[in-house]
This record gives C-alpha cells, structure tokens and sequence, in this order.
C-alpha cells in the first residue's frame, strides 16, 4: 500500500515498519527497489535494547535542508543500524509492528538469527 508522508512518520513514531522503495540512488547490480525495516519510535529507540542490539545512537544535529520540502524522511534503519534518509515519493508499506515487546519478541526469535546474506537479501527484494 503506497503511503504519504505525514501517514508514515505518524506510524513511525509508534511501530518498525517494513516498506519497500526506488532507491534514489541506484546501485549497479543491485534492484533498483530497496526493502527496509525502519522505526522512529522513541521509546524504542531510546530503551538500554535498542543501545544494545541496534547499536541506536542519537543524531548530533539536524540535516542542512528541509527533508519534508523534498518529500523525504529520515528513519532509523535496523538493519544497516544508522539514520537513512528515504523518498517518499515511491514508498510502499508491507508490514507494521508495535514498537514494545512484540518487536523485540519478532527481533529475538527472527532479525537476530539473519545471516548477513539474508540480510542483504531481505534488502534487495
């Protein structure tokens, strides 16, 4: 289901979603779509887990342009573990997950046991 910007940063603010893409920049060999796991959610990214296990870090500043301007939004990709900065323009929700213990259920019993091929794969479908 394709999504506008300010539907998804409301639901980023309170689940990890998984959304699909055209990469903005594209990379030879790769899909031109890129698949995400992806949170803005504080609680969640503020907790002693997401430290831990996401390796979350808190940005230094804000970026030197208006993201919303370019109809961009800047997430926290979970897999890639660092701020990513995704167009909006051609983003498609696939799945959601409550930011609490059902993530961390689905984290521990699914993300945690990707091999880093999987990972990729998962990135490039």
């Amino acid at each position: 289901m394709q999504v506008a910007l300010p539907t998804l940063n409301r639901l980023l603010q309170e689940n990890v979603l998984e959304i699909k893409f055209v990469r903005r920049r594209p990379k030879p060999g790769s899909s031109p779509t890129r698949r995400m796991l992806c949170t803005n959610a504080a609680t969640l990214l503020h907790s002693r887990e997401a430290r831990e296990a996401l390796h979350y870090t808190p940005t230094k500043q804000p970026p030197k342009y208006n993201p919303r301007a370019k109809n961009l939004l800047i997430v926290w990709d979970i897999f890639m573990q660092a701020y990513r900065t995704i167009s909006v323009d051609s983003c498609e929700l696939i799945s959601q997950i409550p930011a609490n213990d059902e993530f961390w259920k689905y984290f521990n019993e699914v993300l945690y046991k990707m091999t880093p091929e999987q990972k990729t794969t998962f990135m490039n479908i």
